[in-house]
């Protein structure tokens, strides 16, 4: 499947943005004053559903999930801002939670799943690699998606369009940011992996590549 027609530009209140990939659904959808980017990933041979940060307004989240077969949700960093839904969309569809054990204590409900650094995420018969990124929170995690000649990363607030997350001018945790995302993501994803970051547009490894150097000078 192409894609065609998929932007990634979502608007809060506005309508989700649906990308076709082999033998996985991408739905996106935009929510709350802070303009947080929810995924909703459907294996389309099982029908099986894995939500990416239930970030806020439980009931738009709750609409676009829909009847689907939610069993899994992976919060990808600790700040209140991307789980504020949480608890409500695990009350109302009895999904596991996923998230590093570095964030865990910052969520509000418990994590049943810790994950680390190479681990996998199913989604029916899909796979999730979880990428450490630390800097912007202790445990920053990213998953990536490989398929047919495709590949997708879901980055957090770890990777955007033109950075690295803020990592509050402390030189430490940004050098700690953007090495991880230079070896563990640059370093290992063709330029045409699709980026879906936590908030914004979507990007791509190749769009953002060339401008580590500058991102390194300016330090954020």
């Amino acid at each position: 499947m192409s894609g065609q027609g998929y932007t990634g530009d979502v608007t809060v209140g506005g309508p989700a943005d649906v990308l076709e990939l082999p033998g996985l659904t991408v739905t996106k959808l935009a929510v709350s004053e802070m303009a947080n980017n929810a995924y909703l990933l459907t294996s389309t041979a099982t029908g099986q559903s894995l939500l990416v940060d239930a970030a806020a307004e439980p009931e738009a989240l709750l609409q676009l999930i829909g009847d689907a077969d939610v069993r899994t949700v992976v919060t990808t960093h600790g700040h209140w801002d991307h789980h504020r839904a949480l608890p409500e969309v695990v009350r109302a569809t009895g999904a596991g939670t996923v998230a590093h054990p570095a964030d865990a204590a910052d969520l509000p409900v418990p994590v049943t799943r810790p994950v680390e650094h190479g681990d996998t995420v199913a989604v029916g018969d899909q796979v999730l690699e979880v990428v450490h990124l630390r800097g912007h929170t202790p445990g920053s995690i990213a998953l990536v998606w490989r398929g047919p000649g495709r590949t997708s990363v879901f980055t957090g607030d770890s990777l955007f369009p033109g950075g690295v997350g803020n990592t509050q001018q402390d030189p430490v945790r940004f050098r700690s940011l953007v090495d991880d995302v230079e070896a563990r993501l640059f370093g290992v994803l063709p330029d045409d992996a699709r980026v879906h970051p936590g908030h914004g547009k979507d990007t791509t490894i190749g769009a953002e590549r060339p401008q580590l150097p500058e991102w390194r000078a300016r330090g954020w």
